[in-house]
């Protein structure tokens, strides 16, 4: 989708319950062949309740929702009914208006993305299957999507047939298309095992950023770093940013929210030391960094680092650290002291509190305004991972991967061995969870920029414009990446993109 695609403007308070949701999906496969208009039109008959005779013969169980899991719940239908299943208004009493025109917007955002995105990959993909001549990208870019629908609607015997047959075409090293639907294939043979007759969906399942860090993932999670742009384009605006906020200061207290993703050492903090110690007066100066995460010894090995880094490069230096997740976070955690400036840091961090349940992530916003940052870097992936349309999650999802897997096609050689690694111990870690976890368990809740503005200004903070469009392009140069990725500038925000497509974005926030 591009980066000026629609989002809906939520009302009161965050529309992440998922069980405040009208279920008005509509055939992923019945969506390519209509127009814009049409679309409107059979989502507008769909909530007026005119329905063809084919749909009015779908079956619904209705199945209350529990554990904060209501996707699959709502999602019990008979196969054969055309994709698109009746309901009334006068069903759900207690919903109110401004939840009727949620839903409707959100039903036509849905079926947009999930026929741009087809069409994105088809599109994409079918010059590359007359280079390689043996492919098919169109059939299993289809079969894909029915197996998708197929695991929503709990058809296991369809969805299981599907699965075997798109094993035998979703290779590892295959084409782009065919790596990432591999990964996919995965998600969705894990969805389907978790089904039970009326069960929640992953709803007990061990949440990702929990799970044990294997030496497969850890060296996945290096190579990423090393390779590919994202986490270091988010570093690199960070301590810009960060610097911009030092001037005129001679003491500076950072706040790392989840202290470095998970990397072994704290590259991003090791860069801004470095830029410190080259600038005048640095030894006058004093920087603060108070590191956020689980692992107490983790954080203090890491600490440990930095204080024999800055010492060797002169520069003034404390560590502390809050071991703490997120969402427990209190204000009063932190060391604030008088005459220092506050930064808050947030890389690839903050969608990891986007709950079912209201508030969740509001509460931890609100307890970050209340320590009065002067400044807030947010840095999160752009793009729409937490719909509450699992189809549309899915089509979404398979749009921005593929994007990424193509990147990773134009940078390394086919059988290269670290792509694999990347692909199938990071990338296909962060698929799984997004297809075939729900509740607790799914915590990469990914949004588009447009959705975390709404968030932050709901929480008091307004958006403090980045202005370094041009360094960000010579930085992206000297980082030697392939011809393809793009940085540009939306709204004050930076979005570091593949080919237009938006992978990446930064923004900063004050509070108001």
């Amino acid at each position: 989708m591009s980066p000026g695609y629609l989002q809906p403007e939520l009302c009161g308070e965050d529309q992440d319950d998922e069980s405040h949701v009208l279920d008005l999906n509509l055939s992923t496969l019945e969506c390519y062949s209509v127009s814009s208009t049409s679309r409107l039109q059979s989502i507008h008959n769909s909530v007026s309740g005119t329905f063809s005779d084919d749909t009015r013969n779908c079956k619904r169980l209705k199945v209350e929702p529990s554990n904060g899991e209501s996707i699959e719940s709502k999602e019990i239908v008979s196969r054969g009914c055309g994709g698109m299943w009746t309901h009334s208004f006068n069903s759900l009493p207690k919903l109110q208006f401004r939840d009727h025109i949620w839903a409707y917007t959100q039903r036509y955002l849905e079926v947009e993305a999930m026929e741009e995105a087809a069409t994105a990959i088809m599109r994409g993909d079918q010059s590359e299957t007359k280079e390689e001549g043996n492919v098919d990208a169109m059939k299993l870019v289809q079969q894909l999507i029915t197996c998708a629908e197929a695991v929503a609607c709990r058809d296991k015997p369809h969805a299981s047939a599907l699965l075997l047959e798109l094993s035998s075409k979703a290779l590892v090293f295959g084409t782009s298309f065919q790596r990432v639907a591999s990964c996919f294939v995965q998600g969705l043979a894990d969805r389907l095992a978790l089904v039970q007759s009326l069960g929640a969906v992953g709803a007990d399942g061990q949440s990702a950023r929990e799970m044990v860090m294997t030496n497969e993932k850890e060296e996945a999670l290096r190579l990423v770093y090393e390779i590919c742009p994202y986490i270091q384009f988010g570093h690199f605006i960070a301590n810009e940013s960060i610097l911009e906020a030092f001037e005129g200061e001679s003491s500076i207290h950072v706040v790392d929210l989840g202290m470095t993703q998970g990397l072994r050492h704290g590259h991003q903090w090791r860069n801004l030391i470095s830029s410190l110690a080259k600038r005048p007066g640095s030894s006058s100066r004093h920087l603060k960094i108070t590191g956020v995460g689980n692992c107490k010894e983790g954080l203090q090995v890491i600490g440990d680092e930095l204080k024999h880094y800055s010492k060797g490069m002169g520069v003034n230096f404390e560590f502390l650290m809050v071991q703490s997740n997120l969402e427990n976070l209190q204000a009063e955690d932190f060391s604030l002291l008088e005459g220092e400036v506050l930064v808050i840091n947030s890389i690839l961090q903050l969608h990891c509190v986007v709950k079912e349940s209201r508030g969740a992530l509001h509460s931890v916003l609100q307890i970050l305004h209340k320590l009065s940052p002067k400044l807030l870097v947010l840095v999160e992936q752009d793009s729409s991972h937490n719909g509450p349309f699992f189809l549309g999650r899915f089509m979404a999802a398979l749009h921005y991967y593929s994007a990424i897997f193509d990147a990773l096609d134009a940078m390394l050689p086919k059988y290269d061995t670290r792509r694999a690694k990347m692909e199938q111990f990071f990338f296909a870690e962060e698929i799984k969870n997004i297809v075939s976890c729900e509740g607790p368990a799914r915590v990469e809740r990914h949004e588009r920029i447009d959705q975390w503005r709404r968030r932050m200004s709901r929480a008091g903070f307004q958006s403090a414009p980045i202005k370094m469009l041009t360094q960000a392009k010579q930085w992206l140069g000297k980082f030697k990446v392939c011809e393809g990725y793009t940085i540009v500038e939306e709204k004050g925000c930076l979005v570091l993109g593949w080919n237009s497509k938006p992978i990446i974005a930064a923004s900063c926030w004050k509070c108001s």
